[in-house]
């Protein structure tokens, strides 16, 4: 058999797009051969999925899975919300939420584990979604939390089936309180999460770089004002306490009672139910965020297909 050097696989790579691993099989199968390598790929359809992962996937669906005392969230994006729709890439998207529980949310050990059902990895599935429906897909990210004592509650928005939709938000509240209790409360937290959209659960975890431009803003808005730098700096003060109220979870003013704050919440909660209820994390994934959305020119792209 023929010598697989990494240059051959960076070569093969380099030239059909498909994954470095999937190289290196095509190789391999093809004993060196660097055309049938890419005639291999292309017949498993390998070579043609790769092609398609420069256009930008910003629909799909997000899903939580929660399984005893944890949970997992999961976005998988598509080209178009008509692959969201499709049952096959549904049941991949609810399957991923699962496999993250196992691989505790690291999404390239989750594209590496073993899937029962088809017998290939996980992220071969995607590869074969990819070449079977005829758009880009991207297993984008994942997050696990838990609970050594308590509850994980899970809330879906805009959802496409259970477990399944737009926005995915997972609550972990540890306490030995009763169970029905605390997922009511973490109900109410989730849904507040998915309505709010904090950045942090407490004030320690907003990025300090994220302060210093809110504070560098405030002051230069303070100092057109002209007051002394001594009532500035109470101004700026001010304004920054306004911003963790607005961009943390626990100082955030309580959708469904604006005149208690989030932590007023949990602590009222815990002196009903006689026990200490602790918001130890939480998980908000929304669709798309952070994604530049191409914007499309229906005709334009028609036209294009038929001028080739």
């Amino acid at each position: 058999m023929a010598e697989i050097t990494a240059a051959m696989v960076k070569e093969l790579r380099e030239s059909t797009g498909a994954g470095m691993l999937d190289c290196k099989k095509a190789l391999v199968e093809s004993n060196g051969n660097m055309e049938e390598a890419v005639d291999w790929l292309r017949k498993k359809g390998l070579a043609s999925a790769a092609k398609k992962s420069s256009r930008i996937a910003a629909e799909g669906l997000v899903s939580v899975f929660v399984d005893g005392n944890k949970g997992a969230a999961v976005e998988v994006n598509s080209e178009t919300d008509f692959v969201a729709k499709n049952d096959i890439f549904q049941a991949y998207v609810e399957d991923a939420a699962k496999v993250a529980l196992s691989c505790n949310g690291d999404v390239e050990a989750m594209k590496n584990a073993q899937d029962a059902a088809s017998g290939k990895t996980f992220g071969e599935r995607l590869t074969d979604m990819i070449a079977r429906i005829g758009e880009n897909m991207n297993l984008r990210r994942a997050k696990v939390v838990s609970v050594n004592n308590g509850l994980v509650c899970s809330y879906v928005h805009n959802a496409a089936r259970p477990g399944l939709g737009k926005i995915g938000v997972l609550v972990a509240l540890e306490s030995a309180a009763d169970k029905a209790k605390l997922a009511d409360l973490g109900k109410h937290i989730a849904m507040h999460i998915a309505a709010a959209q904090p950045i942090s659960l407490n004030i320690e975890g907003v990025d300090p770089a994220a302060v210093e431009h809110e504070k560098s803003i405030f002051a230069e808005q303070a100092a057109a004002s002209g007051k002394p730098a001594n009532i500035i700096e109470k101004m700026v003060e001010g304004r920054i306490r306004k911003f963790y109220e607005e961009v943390v979870l626990l100082e955030q003013n309580f959708i469904m009672d604006p005149d208690k704050k989030v932590k007023d919440v949990i602590a009222e909660a815990a002196k009903d139910c006689g026990a200490d209820i602790k918001l130890t994390d939480y998980v908000f994934f929304k669709l798309g965020d952070g994604l530049q959305k191409k914007e499309e020119d229906f005709a334009a792209e028609v036209q294009a297909q038929l001028n080739k």
